[in-house]
């Protein structure tokens, strides 16, 4: 079965604008002059689409419905303008055609969490009020039927401001915190007995008096099946078989702390297949300084942190190598790119989390090469003019472009006499590898072959399998194409949960005398590597990469 994908348009629709700016450090689109709501969370589906909702306590957004979802329709009357149910607070955004389109939310996912199963359902969870024991699941299609669905199960324990990690089979997932809440627990439950477990680790770094500090624990699957959790200063290897530590991690150096509210942000390292991915390393960024949430209540807003921390997490010696960005950073996002670098983008240069935190919006984002040396591993890129705060979030595209959105410290949606407005415009930050200039390195007309079943969702790639990847390249091609797989992830309040790059490996390649390439390529070998489902597949010449291609991993 041959699966192809050729070049998107770069077309938009009425609302988009032309590239505000072009240089090597990337460029600016802004698509839409509103979202209808704040893409405080956000997701991308193997359809193309990407979910953003905000939180229906925000009382009217900026996307009015003609009809509430129950059918009656809503007037001009004084009544009906201040009905809540007359407002969406969740969209589809199409990547394709640049719209938008209303989704329908049962309660309040204000500071939830998400995972995409197998199948590429995203599973959203927790949430605020009679939501933060929630369990919502969204089934992308290609038309615009699918909706969010509440299911009738609920957590054991409310999850507000906790994470969710995907774990390897059967499609079960473990949601870890929440505030004043120090537990886990599994998504589905075993039996019927099971209830939540408690964690003594998130007691121990929980910081009462300023907020938390530990909420959304940063979690990352390790390539042995264990979950690695960093929560405020602090990380620990944890067994979820057998519920216990394994091992504890030395401090990461330096004052302030990580985790929501003081919001630095945290991804693993690709993987690579040079070492059977067994090398695992974590890379943590930013922060608030200490004391910085309760300076913030009173008007005061300290610098944020520069340092960023790395460490392999596998093997025996596990030492923090630090750094600094170019510049203080919080509220920030993350996102691996199909390069394998490490983009920073959104944020603020100091203050915390909150209503109203923070101060001096980070406008430029910061490129981070893993695999460069020591000291001249950033670049700062082109600077956007529009302030990404809190509630703020970005996701990368097929297309290798990467989508921004949100932006809004404040209750209730306000766009006057305030510092920084509730932000509705939807951008593109365009890397510099997407330049025209690049196009003849670029490899295009990307397809596979594999055994599969008819459909469009029936194919599969067992694990370890080889996969045939087709490809144009006009030129000769160098000597440094690689072979990626990438994890889309749920974002929200700087962190992408469930995010991660994978480096496959070549086993052959062969060109024709016409520019077409031929390559086998190696599956991942494991679940643990790479938890099953729906991952990006892109071919990368000398940095320079493709549109990306859906492939699908599941159990042989």
């Amino acid at each position: 079965m041959i699966f192809i994908l050729f070049w998107l348009s770069f077309g938009f629709g009425d609302g988009a604008i032309r590239a505000i700016s072009s240089n090597r450090g990337g460029e600016w689109q802004l698509l839409l002059n509103s979202s209808g709501v704040v893409g405080m969370h956000m997701a991308l589906t193997h359809h193309n689409t990407v979910v953003m909702f905000d939180q229906t306590g925000a009382g009217r957004s900026d996307y009015r419905l003609r009809r509430r979802f129950h059918g009656r329709k809503c007037t001009g009357s004084r009544d009906d303008l201040l009905d809540s149910t007359c407002y969406a607070h969740s969209v589809e955004y199409h990547i394709s055609g640049n719209t938008v389109r209303p989704l329908k939310l049962d309660s309040d996912p204000w500071c939830s969490s998400g995972s995409f199963l197998s199948n590429g359902t995203l599973l959203q969870v927790g949430g605020y009020g009679g939501g933060a024991k929630r369990i919502r699941v969204f089934r992308p299609c290609r038309g615009d039927q699918c909706d969010w669905i509440q299911t009738k199960k609920t957590l054991s324990d409310r999850r507000w401001y906790g994470s969710t990690q995907i774990l390897p089979g059967h499609d079960r997932a473990v949601v870890v915190g929440g505030r004043g809440v120090f537990t886990y627990e599994f998504i589905p439950k075993r039996d019927l007995g099971e209830k939540s477990f408690a964690l003594p680790f998130l007691h121990q770094t929980h910081d009462r008096k300023s907020g938390g500090n530990n909420l959304y624990p940063f979690l990352h699957l390790s390539s042995d099946g264990n979950l690695f959790i960093f929560a405020n200063r602090d990380s620990i290897l944890y067994n979820l078989r057998r519920h216990r530590v394994i091992k504890t991690f030395p401090r990461i150096p330096g004052d302030g702390s990580r985790n929501y509210p003081s919001s630095g942000s945290s991804v693993i390292l690709p993987l690579h297949h040079t070492d059977h991915f067994q090398k695992v390393e974590v890379l943590i960024c930013g922060g608030a300084a200490s004391g910085a949430y309760r300076a913030a209540n009173d008007g005061r807003f300290f610098t944020g942190l520069r340092s960023c921390g790395r460490m392999v997490i596998t093997g025996n010696k596990h030492v923090w190598e630090m750094e600094n960005m170019p510049g203080p950073r919080l509220l920030h996002d993350m996102l691996i790119l199909p390069t394998g670098q490490i983009l920073i983008i959104n944020g603020a240069k100091s203050g915390s989390a909150g209503y109203d935190g923070a101060r001096n919006a980070s406008l430029q984002p910061y490129l981070y090469g893993p695999r460069r040396r020591f000291g001249r591993r950033f670049t700062v890129l082109s600077s956007t003019k529009i302030a990404r705060m809190y509630h703020s979030s970005a996701t990368l595209l097929p297309d290798g472009r990467v989508l921004v959105a949100g932006g809004n410290p404040h209750s209730k949606y306000t766009f006057q006499n305030v510092a920084y407005p509730t932000e509705l415009r939807l951008q593109a930050f365009v890397p510099n590898y997407m330049h025209r200039r690049y196009h003849q390195w670029r490899p295009r007309n990307v397809s596979i072959a594999y055994g599969g079943g008819d459909g469009d969702e029936s194919y599969e790639i067992g694990y370890g399998k080889q996969i045939s990847v087709r490809f144009f390249l006009g030129r000769r091609p160098s000597k440094e194409i690689e072979f990626s797989v990438y994890s889309p992830p749920f974002t929200t309040h700087s962190f992408s949960m469930n995010q991660r790059l994978l480096k496959l490996r070549c086993v052959t390649m062969e060109k024709n005398e016409t520019g077409w390439i031929t390559a086998v390529v190696e599956a991942p070998p494991s679940p643990n590597v790479a938890p099953s489902g729906y991952y990006m597949l892109t071919v990368v010449n000398s940095g320079i990469p493709s549109v990306s291609l859906w492939v699908r991993f599941i159990h042989a």
